[in-house]
């Protein structure tokens, strides 16, 4: 029988947070971003909370006016090996950049940490927005927008050839007959393309999973469309549900025009919740998460996906530079759209632009009924299939899964236990079946 559909749940693991003055909360841990105890007892928490996922993001550039997070963190498939010993169920997702990575490397480390987690792994596939990255890997130039999604979808062919090596059944381990493999059962890639070269096999065999989930944050055209063709799900970033919705619509139709099943594609916004236990406690810890943030640090922050453009060079209260926008060309394009689309629509000021997007209100914040009504209009709404949780202020993913998670549970809305071991169990995606055992069945 089909199972009701159900919210999906990620939560991301950002140290002393996302921002540039999280860290000074009196709460915070200004260690965090390198401190494995935080690390676990988050994800921990998630996981009590019943969690489809933790997810490390990454970034291969700094600058001095990066935030602190970026500054100083983790690895994500360091962390993420450790938290795999941690944690029981809760998938573990991370960020590795095609454009500065090599395809046999990053599909042995994925695959290693699928079996290390006994099949919860998850790849976030990225092409890298920054081009300051290029000069950290021995590189002049960065790639360009169109080249980078040529290149991911590449190299995403070479890393899943990669991780088909072993078909399921392949280490026989019979010891009576002195077979540890059988050799028919092992493949050579033997890929030749516009940018990789890769024989193969795999040194490692395929997990309890199969394979590794992808996620991708496919937002500007060329994104969706690798998106909608090639990943499991999809990290995105909307204001309004308005807008979550016709990206939903979007992306679903193009996943059915690439022959896929739209529900095997999860369309999963970022959320921010503030949650007090009143609508007035909201109301003022959200005005303490503002607080956080100097209009320098919020400059800062909009200096980012405008390939670290400095805003400084103007008045803050003058009319928002429109022509820094060909920055973020090459840079992230969805980002500064939609920055630049608020700005004519509301003839935004420098600083009006870069407070509100420093500290987005969102729709998330309020008592925890009302935060749980907004998440349930959104997914009964098809603006979403799920979220991604930001920590908004210190102990809010504490409040979440006491306060949030019960009540989506009392509505049928949300999962009151795991639903298998595996990642792909949770989010009710298939088990990808090997493509040279597929072909020889398909040729009997």
């Amino acid at each position: 029988m089909p199972q009701p559909r159900q919210l999906k749940l990620g939560f991301i693991l950002h140290g002393v947070g996302p921002g540039w003055g999280d860290w000074r909360h009196r709460d915070a841990q200004p260690s965090a971003s390198t401190d494995f105890q935080f690390y676990k007892r988050q994800a921990q928490v998630a996981e009590a909370g019943k969690f489809d996922f933790l997810f490390v993001a990454d970034s291969v550039y700094i600058t001095e006016k990066s935030s602190p997070h970026y500054l100083n963190r983790f690895e994500p498939l360091t962390i993420l090996s450790a938290l795999a010993g941690a944690t029981s169920n809760i998938g573990l997702v991370g960020t590795l950049t095609v454009s500065y990575s090599e395809p046999f490397n990053v599909a042995r480390q994925f695959s290693s940490l699928d079996h290390i987690s006994g099949g919860r792994a998850g790849w976030n596939v990225v092409t890298s927005w920054l081009e300051g990255s290029a000069a950290n890997y021995s590189r002049d130039k960065h790639y360009a927008h169109d080249v980078r999604y040529r290149l991911a979808g590449e190299y995403l062919d070479v890393v899943q050839g990669l991780w088909d090596s072993w078909e399921d059944d392949a280490l026989t381990f019979d010891k009576q007959g002195g077979q540890f493999f059988d050799p028919a059962k092992l493949h050579a890639l033997n890929h030749k393309g516009e940018f990789f070269s890769v024989k193969g096999p795999l040194n490692i065999s395929r997990s309890p999973q199969g394979q590794p989930v992808i996620f991708q944050a496919g937002a500007s055209e060329d994104g969706k469309a690798f998106a909608a063709s090639r990943a499991d799900a999809i990290f995105v970033s909307h204001e309004d549900l308005d807008a979550a919705q016709a990206y939903y619509q979007d992306i679903k139709a193009r996943a059915a025009g690439f022959g896929r099943d739209p529900d095997q594609l999860h369309v999963l916004p970022a959320a921010r919740p503030v949650i007090g236990r009143t609508a007035q406690e909201a109301e003022a810890l959200y005005k303490e998460l503002t607080e956080l943030v100097s209009l320098d640090n919020a400059l800062s922050m909009l200096a980012r996906p405008f390939n670290e453009y400095d805003f400084s060079r103007h008045d803050p209260d003058g009319p928002f530079p429109l022509e820094a926008a060909v920055f973020g060309a090459n840079s992230n394009q969805s980002a500064v759209g939609r920055i630049v689309a608020a700005v004519k629509a509301e003839n935004l000021t420098l600083r009006e632009t870069a407070l509100r997007f420093a500290t987005p209100r969102g729709q998330f914040v309020g008592a925890p009924e009302a935060v749980a009504d907004a998440l349930q209009a959104w997914f009964e709404g098809r603006g979403a299939d799920g979220f991604v949780l930001f920590e908004s202020l210190p102990g809010q993913l504490e409040v979440f899964v006491e306060l949030v998670v019960p009540i989506l549970q009392g509505r049928g809305l949300f999962r009151t236990e795991y639903e298998g071991s595996t990642f792909r169990e949770s989010l009710g995606l298939d088990f990808p079946v090997n493509r040279y055992a597929r072909a020889l069945a398909a040729a009997e």
